[in-house]
């Protein structure tokens, strides 16, 4: 499913996929971040952390009337402060999302499905 955003000169339709990259790409930018995480780590493998090209499995994009819900699954790092670090992932992706493509997120929600050492 795609979000569409009408304007003067026609309709532009965005994909899901393109918005779980997005908003991948803003989770992984916060510090204490170690990367996304699947939604389904049983099927996809507990231990994996998603790159680039998977963010996908760690978002759930949902449209609503007045915007999108974006569900993201992360990792952090050992010793962090979860709830500081899910604040920023929040704003970030709030951000990231109006500012790049014009996209109102209703809400944000950050599950942290594991916690890793940071490496040096």
């Amino acid at each position: 499913m795609a979000v569409k955003i009408q304007i003067n000169q026609g309709t532009i339709e965005i994909e899901n996929d393109v918005i779980a990259t997005i908003v991948g790409g803003a989770a992984t930018d916060n510090y204490g971040v170690v990367g996304m995480a699947s939604q389904t780590p049983v099927r996809d493998g507990v231990n994996q952390i998603l790159n680039g090209d998977n963010f996908a499995k760690g978002v759930v994009v949902r449209q609503t009337d007045n915007g999108v819900i974006v569900d993201v699954y992360i990792i952090v790092g050992y010793g962090m402060k979860i709830s500081e670090i899910s604040k920023s992932v929040q704003a970030r992706v709030k951000n990231d999302l109006n500012v790049m493509l014009g996209i109102v997120a209703q809400e944000v929600n950050v599950t942290v499905q594991g916690v890793r050492m940071l490496e040096d």
